[in-house]
C-alpha cells in the first residue's frame, strides 16, 4: 500500500489517472492477501464481496479521469480488510464502527495531502521494518519465522523503493515523503481497527498478525 501510494501520486504527474489502473488493482489484490491469508481459509463470499466492492466503484472514477481518489482508498484499505476479517454472520459491522472508519479515511486522507507541505508524518515510514523486530518479543510470533521473515523483507523493500523512486522534475516533495504519509496513516487507521473485538474464535494476536 505505502509504495502504490507513492507510485499513484508521481504517476500522475506524468499519465492520466486510467494508465494507472493495473498498479491499483495489483496493490490491491496484494493488500487482499495479506489480511485473508493468514486466516488459513477462503473469506466468504460477502466478505470478498465487500471487500473488493468499493475498489470496484472507485475504478469508475478513474477511468472517467475524475482524480486519484481511487488510489486513496488504500489508504484504509488494509483496516478496512481486517474489519472484514473480524466479522463473521454473528458478529456483523455495527453502524458505528463504519461511520468511526470512514471518518478515520477521511482524516488520512488530510493528512496525507497535507504530508508534503508538514512531512512530519512521514517519519512512520521507517517504522514499518522496525515492526517485525518489536514482535518478536511475542512467542507466538517467533513460531512464525516465515512470516516474520516476510514482514521484516517487506518493511526494508518499501524503504529502499520508497528513496529509489526518482523524484520528478517539478515536484513539490520526495516520493519517500508521501510514502511516509501512508505509511503513518495507514499504520493509525489499522491500529484503530486490530483494537476492536475479533470474531469469535479468532485470538488477538492472530488479528495483530493480519495487521
Amino acid at each position: 500500500m505505502v509504495v502504490a501510494m507513492a507510485l499513484l501520486v508521481f504517476g500522475l504527474s506524468q499519465v492520466p489517472p486510467r494508465q494507472l489502473l493495473p498498479g491499483y488493482a495489483a496493490a490491491y489484490l496484494l493488500i487482499g492477501v495479506c489480511i485473508f491469508a493468514p486466516l488459513g481459509k477462503w473469506p466468504a463470499m460477502r466478505q470478498a464481496a465487500a471487500f473488493l466492492l468499493p475498489g470496484a466503484l472507485l475504478v469508475v472514477l478513474a477511468l472517467l479521469d475524475l482524480g486519484f481518489w481511487a488510489g486513496g482508498w488504500l489508504l484504509g484499505l488494509p483496516a478496512w480488510g481486517l474489519l472484514l476479517s473480524q466479522r463473521s454472520r454473528d458478529s456483523p459491522l455495527k453502524p458505528l464502527q463504519l461511520l468511526k472508519f470512514l471518518g478515520l479515511v477521511v482524516l488520512s486522507l488530510v493528512i496525507f495531502t497535507s504530508n508534503a507541505i508538514y512531512p512530519l508524518p512521514s517519519v512512520g515510514l521507517f517504522v514499518l521494518p522496525v515492526f517485525p523486530l518489536v514482535r518478536l518479543a511475542y512467542p507466538a510470533y517467533r513460531s512464525r519465522p516465515l512470516q516474520a521473515g516476510v514482514e521484516l523483507l517487506l518493511g526494508v523493500a518499501t524503504v529502499w523503493i520508497a528513496f529509489a523512486i526518482p523524484t520528478p522534475e517539478g515536484a513539490w516533495s520526495s516520493p519517500w515523503i508521501h510514502a511516509g504519509g501512508a505509511a503513518t496513516v495507514g499504520l493509525m487507521i489499522s491500529f484503530w481497527a486490530w483494537r476492536l473485538p475479533g470474531r469469535a474464535g479468532q485470538t488477538q494476536f492472530n488479528n495483530r498478525a493480519a495487521v
